[in-house]
């Protein structure tokens, strides 16, 4: 016999309001696409800042509401500020920060779905 256990979530998650959600996720994304067509040391600090808020996030609403993702995704956001330092330095082009975006969020999309698959949305 297997016992199966349910644990209530107290606190409210961020990602299920549109408001919180928007202000943590979307914004910093909105920004970082319409940064695209920026000077490239403007986009860099854009993305860095971007990446840093979401990150943040991330972790705080893991540690508010024990959301599994955010445990990883907000790492990783903050991870991939190495990377757009180095493009900042470099003259890749338009087609490498569409790339690295590209990266960015299907990393984190993939984090959120094999994190979530195989330890469920709350612990």
């Amino acid at each position: 016999m297997t016992a199966v256990s349910t644990v209530a979530n107290p606190r409210p998650d961020w990602v299920g309001s549109a408001h919180s959600q928007f202000l943590a996720w979307w914004l910093p994304k909105f920004a970082m696409a319409a940064s695209l067509f920026i000077a490239l040391p403007a986009r860099t600090v854009i993305w860095v800042v971007a990446l840093v808020w979401m990150g943040l996030a991330c972790i705080l609403n893991a540690r508010h509401c024990g959301r599994v993702h955010c445990r990883y995704t907000g790492p990783y956001y903050l991870a991939m500020i190495i990377p757009v330092l180095a493009f900042g330095l470099l003259s890749i082009g338009l087609y490498g920060w569409l790339a690295l975006g590209a990266v960015i969020i299907v990393g984190s999309k993939g984090i959120w779905w094999a994190t979530e698959r195989a330890w469920g949305k709350f612990q």
